[in-house]
């Protein structure tokens, strides 16, 4: 299994990364979020993981541990493959995810594309199960194991709801809050700093 990979981006096409590592190519798939963050010639750590199937290998990539292992949360839902797992994750941050399985937010799962209402509600049921046992999980140095937290970035999952509302692009909203999101606790100060840094 191919856990991680160190290298350079030697080539950008969505939703592609080629990483050269040691001068051997990798072709990988990532989130729109992940993959929004990559440019040519930087040194990145990608966390990979790999789906064998009969006709291909495939590697899917991402910037940290956490968007990993919801990925690999993703998977164990009936009928999610990683086509839907790798959507989900590029129309929704991991943290407003969380945070609308936390709250059954129905309507916004199904603004990804390919998820119905049925498909939402069983992602709701199955992943606040997988999500409570992941955050009730020891800490731990295994690499492909992170914890999770429901209320710490509520915040977070908020100002972005807020920036789609006024129609910024996910990608978009997501890169706007995360410049800014360190600095503060509130949703409606993270939205006043996002939307400050434009004008600059």
């Amino acid at each position: 299994m191919i856990g991680c990979l160190i290298g350079e981006v030697f080539a950008l096409e969505a939703p592609t990364v080629v990483l050269n590592v040691n001068g051997v190519g990798y072709e990988v798939d990532t989130s729109l979020s992940t993959f929004c963050q990559l440019q040519k010639g930087q040194k990145v750590t990608l966390w990979t993981h790999l789906v064998v199937r009969e006709d291909a290998q495939q590697l899917y990539g991402f910037l940290t541990q956490q968007d990993k292992t919801i990925f690999r949360t993703l998977l164990k839902v009936n009928g999610v493959g990683p086509k839907m797992a790798l959507g989900i994750l590029s129309t929704l941050s991991v943290e407003m995810l969380i945070h609308t399985v936390e709250h059954e937010d129905v309507n916004t799962l199904v603004k990804v594309p390919g998820v119905g209402k049925k498909t939402a509600e069983r992602l709701m049921i199955e992943l606040r199960d997988r999500f409570k046992a992941l955050a009730a999980a020891p800490s731990t140095t295994n690499a492909t194991t992170t914890q999770i937290q429901f209320d710490s970035h509520s915040a977070v999952a908020e100002a972005e709801a807020a920036l789609q509302s006024l129609g910024y692009k996910p990608a978009e909203a997501q890169k706007l809050i995360n410049a800014v999101k360190a600095d503060y606790t509130e949703a409606s100060d993270i939205i006043r700093a996002a939307l400050k840094s434009l004008n600059k």
